[in-house]
């Protein structure tokens, strides 16, 4: 996927730091064994992906038409075995 720019927005970028970071914060909080910043941090994981989707439809991500053609794989060729001279 290094020559698309796939994921390479600030959607993208925004929504993934929020919800890293709720996912860091769920863990700590887990670790201490408090249930209410376990799920506050989840919370915050949700809230960067809807943060991601409103950035998106604000067109701060990557345009529907510009998605390029899937590039496929030349088909392989093999020659019969008995063909060898």
């Amino acid at each position: 996927m290094a020559g698309s720019s796939h994921g390479h927005t600030p959607a993208a970028w925004t929504g993934v730091i929020i919800a890293f970071i709720g996912f860091c914060v769920a863990g700590a909080f887990m670790v201490m064994a408090q249930p209410v910043g376990f799920w506050a941090g989840m919370v915050v994981v949700v809230l960067g992906g809807v943060v991601g989707v409103v950035m998106r439809a604000m067109g701060l991500g990557q345009p529907k038409a510009a998605r390029p053609a899937p590039r496929t794989a030349p088909a392989a060729t093999r020659e019969p075995a008995g063909a060898e001279s």
